[in-house]
């Protein structure tokens, strides 16, 4: 797999101090934790629309812009998308009953 999540993790990072006048991601940031996370939303939403209307064109890019806003919301929170791939791989191998039940434990102990 190429390297796009790391490159668009690099801008996100230098647009946290661009003029929010002059990127869409500034103007995110500016605005705050819940414009971020109403966005990410949204996005959801829309890809759950694409996915029910079988348009793989629009499923595409519905997804593009749910992991787009996914990023800018690690972003946010000073995470990185290597942070994410490094949870996948973890759980890769590992049953998805398994690892939801382990979850279930942790969230016990707390």
């Amino acid at each position: 797999m190429n390297d796009i999540l790391e490159r668009l993790a690099i801008i996100l990072e230098e647009r946290k101090n661009a003029d929010p006048k002059h990127s869409y991601v500034a103007n995110l940031y500016q605005a705050g934790q819940d414009k971020i996370l109403k966005k990410l939303g949204e996005e959801a939403i829309e890809t759950i629309l694409a996915a029910k209307s079988m348009e793989r064109d629009a499923i595409i890019h519905e997804t593009a812009d749910l992991w787009f806003h996914s990023l800018v919301m690690l972003a946010d929170y000073g995470l990185r998308p290597e942070q994410v791939l490094n949870e996948l791989d973890r759980r890769f191998g590992l049953s998805g009953l398994e690892e939801k039940a382990n979850r279930g434990k942790d969230n016990d102990d707390g």
